[in-house]
């Protein structure tokens, strides 16, 4: 799938590898106001309060990249798959994660107004956590073996 031309997908990596605690004044480059911002926790509207759950979200984070895999622009909807690698010394002792994802993407008047975050929450978080992080392996472990 890796299309050629994606221009204003190369401008969310961009925004994102680039984005801190200290820019978040930079949403208004990229997000629509009335933007609703949905991932696995949390559903958002309205790009000041994306601003609030990015100033919190990157308080404390060390590192965050963003490498883009496949993406799909067509009219006003986009696609994207991708590799995040971030550090945060909340999450497995500060050392490097690596979780994979999709973002699906609406623009309205240049601007992002849906973007809608999917990755899975365990490999991101809670298998870094020592005592959720063994529960969660056991009761993969579990429902593997009682697989048909």
């Amino acid at each position: 799938m890796n299309a050629i031309d994606t221009p204003r997908i190369t401008q969310l990596l961009n925004f994102y590898n680039a984005l801190s605690a200290n820019n978040m004044q930079t949403l208004a480059d990229i997000y629509h106001p009335e933007v609703v911002f949905i991932d696995p926790v949390h559903e958002i509207h309205g790009r000041a309060a994306l601003a609030q759950y990015f100033s919190h979200a990157y308080a404390r984070l060390q590192h965050c990249e963003f490498i883009g895999l496949d993406r799909l622009e067509q009219a006003e909807q986009g696609f994207l798959s991708w590799r995040m690698k971030f550090c945060h010394p909340a999450i497995g002792n500060g050392k490097a994660v690596a979780v994979d994802g999709c973002t699906v993407l609406r623009w309205q008047d240049g601007l992002i107004v849906y973007h809608r975050d999917y990755y899975d929450l365990n490999e991101m978080v809670y298998q870094h956590l020592p005592v959720i992080g063994w529960l969660t392996t056991k009761v993969k472990q579990r429902m593997a073996n009682t697989a048909p």
